[in-house]
């Protein structure tokens, strides 16, 4: 501890706030600590900035990079957490804060679960629903904002630069506190009942959640929803989403986009009608130029209608001349081919064919009648040989000589091998019936025994 008992002994502002690290920092050591996140930030650096608060208190938070890198998800605004932190001070500003070395997700917070429940039930009466046509660009435009914040400089800014002529009537308001929701609900309602604004623009900057929380507001929310004028929202940043844009007919993401979304840009507009207007006069200079080669044209060919009938008559003359040489030419062709057939046809005639063979047949009738005895006569000859050679061989004249043939007859059947004539005495049975053919006539006879062959 310092002793600081006279003027002599005075310490500087360096000192004291590094003696009040240490006692805060030896004192309390590491604490887990429960609130409500509020005013989230991340840099490009990685570490984290954020207050956590409850009811009645806040209290600055810093998390590290080295620790921010383990957490399963990055924490929002209204997040309830736990953190185990040291109690310190950063010597630069004075300022107390928390060194966070570990996070714990609670749950939401408070506001943004009543923020939730807010939501559903407006949602279920149909708030969120306003579909009015907003006018393109606005004839009259009121802008319902803080008379001093960025948000109105940005708008007026962009809307004299797109649409110079444009006229805006600012209602200004409270944009947090707890004047904030009273003020933008008379301001739209004073705009529906009194201005001859044709639409309302509702704006203001970025924020935390309790900056932005007035536009959470459900009373605001269905006095938009009831609005006669079309309204557009642009609120916080383009993250950010209230109930008043929610109800809203149209949500910019920030009050430039707004008036950008309500006002075209003049000057585009006006390159965009010198272009057409180019296009157009190129256009109509090439119609009247197109008309005018036509208007050419038919007059070249516009003639007196003395001359166009002396024209078609004599045409009518060339093509009766024409028709005529080209029957005639035609008739002579057609009596060359008939000339011709006739020709082939002569030749072709049978007569000439029968002619001939008539002078053949009396030719070959002759020799034909004298042929034809002769041919009978050889036949004859021939035939009688053929007779006697089949009488030597014929087995009639060996009966006639005294043989006969001894054939088996009866039903009886003959044994395998064996035939109907018999040729061996061994081939037949006592008792069996057998039929002699002789060169005359036939016997029939009974085996009444068998007799062995001679040695």
């Amino acid at each position: 501890m310092f002793e600081t008992s006279s003027a002599a002994n005075a310490i500087s502002v360096t000192q004291l706030n590094r003696e009040a690290k240490g006692l805060l920092e030896r004192g309390l050591g590491e604490l887990w600590i429960e609130g409500e996140i509020s005013g989230f930030s991340q840099p490009r650096s990685g570490h984290c900035y954020f207050t956590l608060k409850d009811d009645n208190a806040q209290v600055r938070c810093a998390l590290f990079k080295s620790r921010a890198q383990f957490l399963r998800e990055k924490p929002r605004d209204g997040d309830r957490v736990r953190v185990r932190a040291k109690v310190s001070l950063f010597e630069a500003r004075g300022d107390y804060q928390l060194i966070v070395e570990a996070l714990q997700q609670v749950g939401l917070g408070e506001w943004l679960a009543r923020l939730a429940r807010l939501r559903e039930q407006l949602a279920a009466e149909g708030v969120f629903a306003n579909q009015r046509a907003l006018p393109h660009p606005p004839r009259h435009l009121g802008v319902i904002t803080s008379a001093t914040g960025a948000a109105l400089q940005d708008v007026i800014a962009v809307t004299r630069k797109r649409w110079p002529q444009a006229h805006l009537s600012v209602l200004p308001v409270a944009v947090q506190g707890p004047q904030a929701v009273p003020q933008l609900i008379r301001a739209v309602a004073m705009a529906n009942r009194d201005s001859d604004c044709d639409a309302l623009l509702i704006t203001r900057g970025g924020g935390s959640l309790e900056d932005l929380w007035a536009f959470n507001d459900q009373h605001l929310a269905r006095a938009i929803f009831h609005s006669r004028l079309p309204v557009v929202a642009a609120i916080g940043h383009e993250t950010d989403t209230t109930l008043a844009e929610l109800a809203a007919d149209l949500r910019a993401p920030t009050p430039s986009a707004a008036a950008e979304a309500l006002y075209p840009d003049q000057r585009a507009q006006v390159q965009q009608l010198t272009a057409l207007k180019q296009r157009l006069w190129r256009a109509q200079r090439a119609r009247l130029d197109q008309a005018a080669q036509r208007l050419d044209h038919a007059r070249s060919r516009l003639r007196h209608p003395a001359r166009e009938l002396e024209t078609q008559r004599q045409r009518a003359r060339e093509l009766e001349r024409r028709l005529h040489t080209a029957v005639r030419m035609r008739m002579t062709s057609e009596q060359q081919k008939a000339d011709q057939l006739t020709r082939r046809l002569q030749q072709a005639s049978p007569a000439r064919d029968i002619q001939r063979h008539r002078q053949q047949l009396a030719m070959l009738t002759p020799r034909l009648n004298n042929a034809l005895p002769r041919r009978l006569a050889a036949d004859r000859e021939r035939l009688e040989g053929a007779m006697r050679a089949l009488n030597a061989v014929s087995p009639l004249n060996v009966l006639n000589r005294g043989y006969a043939i001894v054939e088996r007859v009866g039903s009886q059947t003959p044994t395998p091998g064996d035939s109907k004539v018999i040729r061996a005495a061994h081939q037949t049975q006592p008792g069996e019936m057998l039929s002699i053919r002789l060169g005359e006539g036939r016997l029939a006879v009974e085996v009444k025994r068998r007799y062995k062959p001679r040695p």
